[in-house]
């Protein structure tokens, strides 16, 4: 099996077998984030949608959650929302 290097994660990782999306940006997250980290990422935004309790059939829930997963995946890093506690 081969690896790419994920930048989310900054080492080689397995890479996503098909684009997560449509467009320029699936294909980024394809040729530059590792499965791991998509996992990661779907996590992290299951939190925000329930802790926001956003409507994704609002345009601007989409929005906000494309800005996240672009911070989360290729920039600083999405954060948590202050309120959130994880289950033990």
């Amino acid at each position: 099996m081969s690896t790419i290097f994920c930048k989310k994660l900054q080492k080689q990782a397995t890479p996503m077998s098909y684009a997560p999306m449509p467009g320029a940006l699936g294909q980024r997250i394809l040729h530059e984030i590792s499965q791991e980290a998509w996992s990661q990422w779907l996590d992290h935004q299951t939190i925000l949608i329930n802790e926001y309790r956003l409507n994704l059939l609002e345009p601007e829930a989409k929005n906000f959650l494309l800005q996240e997963m672009e911070k989360f995946l290729f920039g600083e890093g999405s954060e948590k929302p202050d309120a959130f506690v994880r289950p033990e």
